[in-house]
Order: C-alpha cells, then structure tokens, then sequence
C-alpha cells in the first residue's frame, strides 16, 4: 500500500488490475558459424529487416489514422533506422568478419548504438535509447521467432505495468482494455510519453522499481494527474481514488462545457485564451478545448519525425496545414528553438558541456543563416494563406533581434525579386525568457510588434535553476517575487508601447497562477490546449476588480510561500473545488 512517487505524463485516476510485462531481456548467445553458411545469414538479416519494415509501416500507419501524421513520424524514424546504410553495413561486417549469427551481430552492433546515446550529455538524447532498443528486439524477435508479450486478447480492464514501454509497444495497446500504465524508467520527453498523451491514457513513469512492487493480477491505482502509484490499495484508498476518479471525470466533462463559452470576467472584461502546439494536429484538440488560435508554434519538433533536417518545403506544408486547421484564427510560428534540452543530428556529435547557456535558440539560427532562411521563406510564403505572425525566441541583445530582423528582410527581397507573393506586414514577436531582456522591455517594445513571455525559461535564468535537474527543480518557482516584478514590468512596458503581451510558458495554464497574471494586465493567455477550460472557467468566475487587488496585495509579498499559500486562498473562494 505504498505510494510510489514517478512522473506524470498523463493525466487521469484509474483501477485496474495490473499486467506485468517481462523485461524481455531476450537471450542472444554468441554462436560461431561456418564460412559456408555467411550467405544464409546474411540472407536471413535481409529478411528480417524487410519483415520489421512491414510490420512498421503497418503500426505507422495504424497510429498516424488514429493520433495523427506526427506521432505516426516516431516510426518513420525507426524505417529510416532500419534503411540506415551505415548500420545495415555494420551488422554485415560483423556477420563476415567474426562469422557469427546474424542476431548476435544485431546484437553487438545495436548495443554499439546504444552505448552511444546513453552516455550522450544531453537528456533528450539519452532517451532515444528506448528507440534503438525498440529497433533491436523488434529485428531480434524476427531473427529467433519469439512472440512479443501478447496484450491483443484481453477481456477486461487493466493496467499495465513494466520496466520500460517502448513507443511501439505503446503505440500498440488495446485502448479498450488497457486503462493506464506506470514504468520504472522514463522521462517526459520520451516518445513513449508523447504517444502516451496523444492517445488518453493516464501514465506514470520513473517510479524505480514498480515492476517488483507489483504481480499480475494485483489491484492497482494509477494517478496520473498528481503522478503516483499505489499497488494493492486499502479500502480507504480504492474509496478516495474512485471519488478522484469520478471527480476527474465530472472535472473533464464540466470543462467540455466551458470550453465553448467565452473568456469574459463577471464585469465584461475579454481575455484572450490561445494554445501552444507542437504539431499541426493539435490544432483540432486546442480548437475543440475553446483556443481561440496559436500563441506558440513549436517548430523544433518538425526535426522530430525525420532523421534529416527538413526542407524548405517540408516547412512549409506543416505551416500550411497549420493555417487550413485553424480556419482563420491567428497563427503565432516561433522560429527554430533549437539547443538545450532539444536535440539536432549535429548536437548529438558534439554536445556542449551547459547546452542552456549555449548555442541555442536564434544563437544557433543566427549562426547557420541558411537554415534560418529555409524556415523564414516558409513562413513569408505561408503568411498570404491565413492570420501569421512571426516571433523570435531567445533574444537577449537588441543587435541578435535587429539581426534576426535583417535576414527576414532579406528573405523578403529575395521572394519579392522571385515574384513569389507574401505579407510584407507581418507582425513580428519575440520572446520575452531572459532577465537581460525582461529588465530593460522599453528598448525592445520599440522594435516589435508583440511580447510573448517564455515563463519556463524566464524562471530558469532568473532563479539560476536548471528545471531539468532533480536535485535543484524544486527551487524553480514561478510565484518566487523577483520572477513576479519582471513579468509585471514586461506588461506595463508593452501596455506602455502599444504592442501586446502573452504568457505562452506552463504559468499561463496553471490556474493558481490566472488571477494574478490577469490583475497584472495579462490580456492574452497561450497554454496547453487542455489547460484552456480551467483557466478560462477562473476569469469567468471573477473581476477584474477583483484580479487587480488579488495582484496588488501579492505584489507586497516578500516569499514564494506567501504568494502561493495566497493564491490558492483566493482561487478557492471563486472556485471551491479548485486543485
């Protein structure tokens, strides 16, 4: 009846009983062969790998009609693994060179690759392991004949429990039956947790070792919203968790209804509820949660669903889709935020020592301007098909914005001369996520059309804390007073030029966090598309009388703890059901 603390990368309460999965350590033993049989097991590695491609493409496609083109990119990936040169080349030589068997030379080479990702500095590298590892079982399964652990033919709700899930293995669960699932191992940024939350089911991961706190067939409650587990609960726990689990529920549904309805306060003040996305298919479940457009387009994970950098064109159909999705709504494409706990080809043979003080974000544009190009000529070419507005992340001088600026300029020449129609009037943002930048936000207002306030980062640089980092994550903070009087005179200085401001970092979907960003000035909101129902039922619930003295009395806060404790007070008093 342990809680076991992991991470959340799904949101939800279930009980089920659990289905342990093995960890599938399959045995490949060192065999030597016969010169005369190479043939044959070269033979047999081209089988084998012409059988995981169909049975990849099959699951690709099967995922891409069900949770969309990108997530069904995760195994595009894997095919191109598999038609990688370099590595099918590898696994022949070692079947020729040490005249072994063509799973053993899976084997070694795939644990080479592996090696090499695991000790890699950058985190998001690391976990492209699982991705490798899913490659070689799934050629060494082929190669020995043995099944996959069968989850295809039950009959009643569970939830599943093991060491680690690969994406395909996730991608693959019966979503009628399969209810849930814990892991010892993973992070938020695996592909496991990204299909994971495309398809719905509450998850948690990193719990250590779950896999031998629980048996098949024990009771199991899964809380993927605050990210626990707990095996064989007491009566007083299945109580609590099944009220949760109705709560989340009504929760959910309730919010269903709200999300049509607009984001007015009690006394008539408009706000503006806007969604951050990664892929263009999220734009309908950002739409359909009451986003009125896209404050934060992530581009960076266009690199994401290829092995190779995309093309100028490959841009721009993403950007294009993005437009036909949205209907006429505003459309909000961050330039390539590229570095830190982001992953290129190119970083993952050099990695910096402190990738968050490196060469990053526009620093990295900046310094490969033709590929910065390739991005800023599909966006110009994508502005006459909808609402587009273009923003910069990262600025820290006014020499990087006015640069930034300058190379838009001569993208914009240089389509003008091709005669290649675009908006010449776009409105161009930047980011606001540096206290270089949040210090001094007059000398940069003039220069742009629009803030947008990049909390997560903003915390990080202002407190000194890598949010990455479980020994120091708890000291990142958002309600810490300093963080609080930058966002605050990023506002009035925007209020002051006559240019915008939003909040497109996690603070802007947190609710504890609505009423004061609102007394602040905060007029236009950009967070997860699920996020939108809560926050905008908070401004629904107030004034902005009320959010203007909620803001002034934190404001005199002096401690973290003060200003949290009050938050949660006064959100309580509008909303009692409330966290």
């Amino acid at each position: 009846m342990e809680i076991k603390k992991g991470i959340s990368v799904a949101p939800g309460v279930v009980i089920a009983t659990a289905v342990v999965l093995d960890a599938e350590d399959l045995v490949v033993p060192k065999r030597h062969i016969d010169a005369s049989e190479v043939a044959r097991e070269i033979q047999r590695l081209s089988d084998a790998i012409g059988q995981a491609v169909v049975d990849l493409t099959k699951l690709r496609d099967e995922v891409t009609a069900t949770a969309g083109k990108e997530i069904g990119g995760i195994f595009d990936v894997h095919l191109g693994v598999l038609r990688d040169r370099t590595l099918v080349n590898s696994v022949l030589t070692e079947i020729q060179a040490q005249q072994i068997t063509a799973e053993y030379a899976v084997s070694v080479v795939m644990r080479k690759y592996r090696s090499k990702f695991a000790t890699m500095s950058d985190r998001y590298m690391q976990e492209r392991v699982k991705d490798i590892d899913d490659i070689e079982k799934r050629l060494l399964r082929v190669l020995i004949g043995q099944k996959h652990q069968d989850l295809a033919h039950l009959d009643q709700p569970v939830v599943v429990i093991a060491h680690d899930l690969l994406p395909s293995q996730t991608a693959a669960l019966d979503r009628k039956h399969v209810v849930g699932f814990a892991t010892d191992v993973g992070g938020r940024t695996s592909h496991t947790a990204i299909v994971a939350r495309a398809m719905g089911i509450p998850a948690v991961v990193g719990l250590g070792n779950i896999t031998s706190e629980a048996s098949g067939g024990d009771t199991v409650i899964i809380d993927g919203t605050r990210g626990y587990v707990i095996v064989n609960p007491d009566a007083e726990q299945l109580a609590e968790h099944r009220e949760a689990g109705r709560k989340f529920i009504a929760h959910e549904n309730t919010l269903k209804g709200i999300a049509k309805q607009p984001a007015i306060t009690k006394d008539g003040h408009a706000v503006i509820l806007q969604a951050n996305i990664e892929f263009a298919s999220d734009i309908d479940d950002a739409v359909a949660h009451g986003a009125e457009g896209i404050g934060l387009y992530r581009t960076e994970f266009l690199y994401l669903a290829s092995t190779k950098e995309p093309t100028e064109e490959d841009h721009y159909a993403a950007y294009a889709e993005a437009i036909r999705r949205l209907g006429g709504k505003p459309l909000v494409i961050r330039t390539l935020d590229l570095g830190a706990d982001k992953y290129t080809q190119d970083r993952a043979a050099n990695p910096e020592r402190n990738p968050f003080l490196g060469d990053r974000s526009i620093r990295m544009c900046l310094h490969d301007i033709p590929m910065f190009k390739r991005q800023l000529r599909a966006i110009m070419r994508a502005s006459v098909l909808g609402d587009v507005r273009v923003m910069f992340p990262m600025i820290c001088t006014l020499m990087e914005l006015r640069q930034a600026r300058m190379i838009l300029n001569d993208v914009m020449e240089e389509l003008e001369d091709e005669g290649v129609e675009f908006r010449r009037d776009i409105p161009i943002g930047m980011m606001v996520e540096v206290p270089s930048v949040a210090i001094m936000p007059d000398v940069f207002a003039k220069e742009v059309n629009f803030f947008s306030i990049g909390t997560n980062d903003l915390i990080q640089y202002t407190l000194a804390v890598d949010r990455t980092n479980e020994k120091v994550a708890g000291l990142f903070c958002p309600a810490h007073p300093a963080v609080l009087k930058l966002i605050r005179d990023v506002i009035r200085a925007g209020s002051r030029n006559g240019i915008s401001v939003s909040v497109c970092g996690e603070m802007a979907g947190d609710p504890l966090y609505t009423l004061l960003l609102l007394g602040l000035g905060l007029n236009n909101f950009s967070m997860n598309g699920p996020d939108v129902p809560e926050v905008k039922k908070v401004i629904r619930s107030t004034t902005i009388e009320h959010a203007r003295q909620v803001a002034r009395r934190v404001m005199s806060f002096d401690s973290e703890r003060q200003v949290m404790h009050f938050l949660r007070e006064e959100t309580r008093k509008i909303i009692p059901d409330a966290f």
